[in-house]
């Protein structure tokens, strides 16, 4: 048997022995946090991984890739490639407990900067993600109105006539790029300040500094609330949907593959690179939220459970998606028709 193995001075001087790690947890015990359950974790890091690249980026690339021919190679590559990986980063949070930066400044000194990258690519992908948040939050505030500003198109000054460019669109097109983003004409044009968006931008990074404030102590309570709605949400939109028209259609296009996708590399490829998306993988948050675990944690089982819930979540928001295009592409068939 060979055995490779790169020259890296120190290591085991970096690396504390299981005695050494069962001392050292009984001394942090008062000064370092720790989840208060079992559940409390699991949640964390369901929510930490379960986002919109199971609602939003996954129904795309069925929809790309020939329907359910692209959860063949997603699937496989979830077990050869996301399982393993999510392993790896919970067990090597867990055994140095440390952060991200610390753990690959363990391994080796030189790596610290991957640690950094993981710490920067977290940090630009907060700021798309409260970005949508914020406009979540102001669809959610307009929500309370009736009728809906996005029902109907708005009417001319003289309230003559709807106005030119809501009808030549439609109402739901008018209010996202004109009252909610309110666009420029073209790029070179900057615009304006939105005070409106920026307000409830700021309402987000607020929700969101409430939640991390006290590190795990907080956000251990808040995903209560966090992971486990997105599931309720979803289970309403898939029973609303199954009740319109042609709401079946699209979920049997889901599930039916075009199995000519699976010779294209690309769609692989892209089945590859949704693993990482939609597991998190190498953003260093599963390494910190592992690294509060006990030292006897079964970091295995944690893996495996998680990752079959992401591809659970992943089709099962695919099916809800899919309800909706269904009955959208029936409708507009229907108009058709009608004209």
């Amino acid at each position: 048997m060979v055995k490779l193995q790169l020259p890296n001075p120190g290591l085991e001087d970096r690396i504390p022995s299981h005695a050494e790690l069962e001392v050292l947890e009984k001394e942090e015990a008062d000064s370092r946090p720790k989840w208060d359950n079992k559940a409390q974790y699991m949640l964390t890091c369901i929510g930490f991984c379960v986002g919109l690249g199971n609602v939003w980026r996954f129904p795309y690339l069925c929809q790309s890739h020939g329907g359910g021919a692209f959860m063949i190679p997603f699937l496989i590559l979830l077990v050869l490639e996301g399982i393993p990986l999510l392993h790896l980063e919970f067990a090597i949070g867990q055994r140095l407990r440390k952060g991200s930066v610390g753990v690959w400044s363990s391994i080796h000194p030189t790596l610290k900067g991957v640690g950094i990258a993981a710490m920067f690519v977290s940090f630009l992908v907060g700021l798309y993600y409260n970005t949508i948040i914020a406009w979540v939050m102001w669809y959610f505030f307009n929500s309370f109105q009736e009728p809906l500003p996005w029902s109907s198109c708005p009417l001319n000054d003289n309230r003559t006539d709807y106005i030119e460019e809501c009808a030549k669109s439609s109402p739901v097109d008018y209010f996202w790029y004109r009252e909610t983003l309110n666009i420029s004409a073209s790029i070179e044009d900057s615009g304006t300040i939105q005070w409106w968006l920026l307000l409830c931008l700021t309402c987000a990074w607020g929700v969101l500094y409430v939640c991390t404030i006290r590190g795990i102590e907080t956000t251990g309570k808040a995903v209560y609330v966090t992971s486990t709605l997105p599931y309720l949400v979803l289970t309403i939109f898939l029973i609303r949907g199954l009740t319109l028209k042609g709401s079946t259609n699209g979920i049997v296009y889901l599930f039916t593959p075009n199995v000519t996708e699976l010779a294209n590399p690309v769609t692989w490829l892209d089945a590859g690179a949704q693993v990482f998306y939609s597991f998190s993988l190498a953003f260093g948050g599963l390494i910190s939220f592992s690294s509060y675990n006990s030292v006897h944690n079964n970091c295995e089982k944690d893996a495996l459970i998680i990752s079959v819930i992401n591809g659970f979540t992943s089709i099962y928001a695919a099916t809800v998606i899919y309800s909706i295009i269904g009955f959208r592409a029936t409708e507009r068939y229907d108009d058709c028709f009608d004209k």
